[in-house]
């Protein structure tokens, strides 16, 4: 089967399913070079043909050159991003649907969040009917939404999300300590972790302030942010203010990812006040649980990695005080079961969230009828 995968650019997290679809199916690809500061990766590890086309981008809309010319590729089946702003996208699988109805087309998407307006909702409608073959989704949670809007359960496919799995597993520590943090900190207390860019939507004021309330509490914990931003010097300000100076380490953006393992396996808890994203899986695949908001039409897919006092936790979104008592919670259930919470993380992602498990579903939507 040729497939020919169109994406808006070759992103980094994406090159362990990526290469798994090039060493499985004869797939090329279309790759636009909008990057919006997210690290790419190198096509030239992909066997099969690469484009790279200039994505024009106007108010949110973008057009994708020589998308549409695919359709006549000689392709039995196409896997596109389903953005709702993609107007190649649009008029591909507008051409599909009249000109060529056997060719099989998926959008690969959020879907639905919860969150849309009326219009949102009846452009939605639209649009991912479009694609003949359905759509992959990120997560059971969107499916449901989806259902509930009446699209066909037989062409909604949860595919979850994926890093560099395989390396990472290869970097699990074989044993865990308190070294890094023991070394920097000089004491012994809980370990909090962050993993990302320093960005408002991260509200990581909010982490800072509810660090604060622990150690009024008679808590004290350590903090480690991994990753640069534009709110850096704004929470090094805060941190000051609260008096967290030496209890915060702005460790600074690592690409090093064995030095990540190391930060991230030895922490106690990750916490991601804002939208949590791949910061779950990264911190799940290394052993450490996750809390974040329970905001869901306002959270990132990854959240359903999170399962209530397994593999971490919820706050009230916004709310500090109960982000506190989250942390407190958590610690106090868990702070004598690391191990036990290490190997049901690592139970969550092995199952659901690597490229072995992203392909086996690609793999049987194409090949299904």
């Amino acid at each position: 089967m040729r497939v020919c995968l169109i994406y808006s650019s070759a992103l980094h997290y994406r090159e362990g399913i990526f290469r798994l679809l090039d060493s499985e199916m004869q797939c090329d690809y279309v790759f636009g070079d909008s990057q919006h500061g997210i690290r790419q990766m190198d096509t030239s590890l992909l066997r099969g043909n690469v484009t790279i086309v200039h994505a024009l981008e106007w108010r949110g809309w973008n057009w994708q050159p020589r998308v549409v010319a695919k359709l006549w590729g000689g392709y039995d089946a196409y896997i596109l991003l389903g953005d709702t702003r993609g107007l190649a996208t649009w008029l591909f699988g507008l051409l599909a649907r009249i000109v060529c109805p056997r060719k099989r087309v998926f959008f690969w998407s959020h879907g639905w969040y919860g969150k849309e307006s009326s219009l949102e909702r009846m452009v939605k409608r639209l649009f991912y009917r479009l694609p003949s073959g359905g759509t992959f989704l990120y997560g059971d949670y969107a499916r449901r939404l989806m259902l509930a809007e009446g699209f066909c359960p037989d062409r909604l496919f949860v595919i979850h999300n994926s890093l560099d799995y395989d390396r990472q597993v290869a970097l699990r520590p074989q044993q865990q300590g308190e070294k890094e943090y023991f070394q920097h900190f000089g004491n012994r207390c809980p370990n909090l972790v962050f993993v990302g860019r320093l960005t408002p939507v991260k509200r990581l004021d909010l982490l800072l302030e509810a660090v604060a309330i622990c150690r009024k509490d008679e808590l004290d914990l350590n903090l480690t942010l991994i990753g640069d931003g534009e709110q850096e010097e704004a929470l090094r300000r805060q941190a000051a203010e609260l008096g967290l100076e030496k209890a915060t380490w702005f460790y600074g953006a690592c690409y090093d990812e064995a030095v990540n393992a190391r930060l991230i396996a030895e922490a106690d808890l990750c916490v991601s006040p804002g939208n949590v994203g791949l910061t779950a899986i990264h911190s799940m695949t290394y052993g450490t649980p996750v809390i974040t908001h329970d905001d869901f039409p306002h959270q990132m897919p990854e959240f359903e990695a999170i399962r209530e006092g397994v593999t971490g936790g919820f706050f009230h979104a916004g709310d500090v005080h109960s982000l506190a008592s989250a942390i407190q919670t958590w610690l106090a259930k868990h702070g004598g079961q690391r191990d036990e919470v290490r190997q049901a993380c690592y139970r969550e992602i092995d199952a659901g969230w690597t490229p072995q498990f992203q392909m086996n579903v690609i793999r049987k939507a194409l090949l299904t009828k």
